[in-house]
C-alpha cells in the first residue's frame, strides 16, 4: 500500500479519488484550503466520511503558502503526489487573472518545489483541456501546439505544464500531466452546467443558453477520470524518466443543446431555454482523441453521457 498526497482532496474530483483510494487500503494525505468559490458546506460534506479513517490526513492550508506545503512534506513519506488543486473557471480567470496566476501557477511551483527537495520523485498533475482554445482540427491530440490560450485560466495550466517540464528535466522527476475534459458526475462543483441546469429545472427556472446550442463539450464521467489518475500514478511508480501529457476524456463531445434535452428528458421536464450571446473566453468545442491513454495507460472511459447524467441526477436528488 502506498501514501498519496492529494491537493485539492476536498473537491469534487480530490474527494472522489480519495474515496477511491482509501477503498484499496491506501494512505491519503491532503490538502486544501476551503475557498470561498462556492460553499464551503459542500467540501466539508465531501470529506465527512473519511473524517474517521486513520488512513486520512487532512491539512487546513493552502497550496500558495510555502509552509503550508513544506508541512505535508515534512510530516509524511510521501510515494506519490497527485496536484489537483487549482482556481477553477474560465469565466472568473478573466475577472480576477492575478488570483488564477498566484494560485495556479505559484502554488503548483511550491508542489514542485517542495517535492524536489524532499525527494518525491512521482508527480501526478491536473493540466486542463481549455489549453486546446479553439483549435480547429478534430479531435484533440496532446502533441498540437497550443500557444494559443483564450483564457487566463488556460495559460496558467499550459505554464505549469512547461514548469512541469523543467523540474523533470533538472531532478529526474517522473511527472504526468493530465489534461481533463469537462468532468461531471456526484459531487460536481455548483457553478458547473449540468448541476446547475439540472437545480434550475428542478426549480421550473429558465436554462440560460449561450450562443445557438451548437457548441460542444467532451464529457467525461468522474469515475473514469479517477480510473485515468490511479493508472497515471502506477505509471509514474514504475516507469523511469517519465514526462507525459496525456488527454483523459470520453472521446465523445455533446452539444449543448443535446446536453439541456437529456437532462430534461432525465428529469422528465421539458427545459425552459433563455438564449444569450456567447461569453468571452469559452471555446467552441472540446473533443479528445484518447489513443495516448489507451495505449501507456490502459485508460478505457466506460460511462456512457446518459448513465453519466442519470448517476449524477440520483445523486443530485438524494
Amino acid at each position: 500500500m502506498k501514501t498519496y498526497f492529494i491537493t485539492g482532496g476536498a473537491g469534487f474530483i480530490g474527494s472522489t479519488l480519495t474515496e477511491r483510494l482509501l477503498k484499496e487500503g491506501n494512505t491519503v494525505v491532503t490538502i486544501d484550503n476551503f475557498c470561498d468559490f462556492y460553499d464551503k458546506k459542500i467540501k466539508e460534506d465531501n470529506i465527512k466520511l473519511f473524517l474517521d479513517n486513520h488512513n486520512y490526513k487532512l491539512y487546513r492550508g493552502d497550496i500558495r503558502n510555502r509552509e503550508d506545503v513544506k508541512k505535508v512534506f515534512d510530516e509524511n513519506e510521501i510515494d506519490v503526489v497527485m496536484h489537483l488543486a487549482a482556481m477553477a473557471g474560465v469565466r472568473p480567470s478573466i475577472e480576477d487573472p492575478i488570483l488564477y496566476q498566484n494560485v495556479n501557477g505559484v502554488g503548483t511551483q511550491n508542489i514542485l518545489e517542495e517535492a524536489k527537495l524532499h525527494n518525491v520523485k512521482n508527480l501526478v498533475m491536473a493540466s486542463s483541456s481549455s489549453v486546446y482554445g479553439n483549435c480547429k482540427e478534430v479531435p484533440f491530440r496532446e502533441d498540437m501546439i497550443v500557444d494559443f490560450a483564450i483564457s487566463p485560466y488556460a495559460a496558467t495550466k499550459k505554464a505549469n505544464e512547461v514548469m512541469a517540464h523543467v523540474y523533470h528535466k533538472l531532478n529526474n522527476m517522473n511527472i504526468i500531466m493530465l489534461r481533463f475534459f469537462t468532468v461531471y458526475g456526484p459531487k460536481q462543483r455548483p457553478d458547473l452546467a449540468i448541476n446547475k441546469f439540472t437545480r434550475l429545472m428542478l426549480n421550473n427556472e429558465e436554462i440560460p443558453m449561450f450562443g445557438d446550442g451548437t457548441t460542444s463539450r467532451d464529457y467525461t464521467y468522474v469515475d473514469d477520470i479517477v480510473d485515468g489518475i490511479c493508472k497515471s500514478c502506477n505509471y509514474v511508480m514504475t516507469h523511469d524518466n517519465v514526462y507525459e501529457i496525456i488527454n483523459l476524456g470520453s472521446n465523445n463531445p455533446i452539444s449543448l443543446k443535446d446536453m439541456i434535452n437529456i437532462i430534461g428528458k432525465t428529469l422528465g421536464i421539458e427545459p425552459k431555454i433563455k438564449k444569450l450571446g456567447m461569453q468571452p473566453g469559452d471555446v467552441d468545442r472540446t473533443f479528445a482523441d484518447i489513443t495516448k491513454a489507451k495505449e501507456l495507460l490502459g485508460y478505457k472511459p466506460s460511462i456512457t453521457f446518459e448513465e453519466g447524467i442519470k448517476k449524477f441526477i440520483e445523486w443530485y436528488k438524494e
